[in-house]
């Protein structure tokens, strides 16, 4: 396998990172990792990126939210011999769970983890695809905190930075792969 260099690697992922304009609504432009995933080498790159940082922090579980944040966490979790915990929508676990509701830009979202699955003192690394506003990761990191594990990082592969979604990790560790200052 070749090696290519940091920057390299970030305009070949971001060469495959495609824009859908007015989805889900008007005035919205989507970027849609589905290329990117269907790439080899890319999803081996965006995985090994979103990797890097963390190698050496002894992380105990990855924990991925709903659904392309499963894609990406499972990677990132066999990647470290870490663990892996799924957050999802409400309903869709099937034991006992802790809960956390966001806000949305109209409205309100929840969701729920097992109350079992992270034991006082894991080490915890949160990932997903993308931060927009930042409600999904901030209640991911509320329900890691409620069950008493160590968040010691979140990465997405995506950051649209101009939606100031970091603002709400309230500080907590953030690594972006691939960072969008503007639409």
């Amino acid at each position: 396998m070749a090696v290519i260099d940091y920057e390299t690697g970030i305009s070949k992922l971001g060469d495959l990172i495609r824009d859908i304009e007015d989805f889900p609504k008007p005035g919205i432009v989507f970027k849609d990792i589905t290329p990117l995933l269907a790439n080899p080498g890319g999803l081996s790159l965006a995985v090994e990126y979103l990797t890097q940082p963390f190698r050496k922090l002894h992380v105990d579980l990855v924990v991925g939210a709903e659904s392309r944040g499963f894609i990406f966490g499972t990677a990132v979790a066999q990647s470290l011999s870490a663990g892996f915990v799924p957050i999802r929508k409400p309903g869709k676990l099937p034991y006992d769970t802790h809960s956390e509701t966001y806000d949305l830009e109209y409205g309100s979202d929840q969701v729920e983890i097992h109350c079992d699955a992270i034991k006082p003192g894991n080490r915890v690394l949160l990932i997903d695809d993308v931060l927009a506003t930042g409600g999904t990761m901030a209640a991911c990191c509320r329900l890691v905190e409620k069950l008493g594990g160590e968040i010691v990082g979140a990465a997405v592969l995506i950051e649209l930075a101009f939606l100031h979604g970091r603002s709400k990790l309230d500080g907590r560790p953030l690594h972006s792969v691939l960072t969008y200052e503007t639409e």
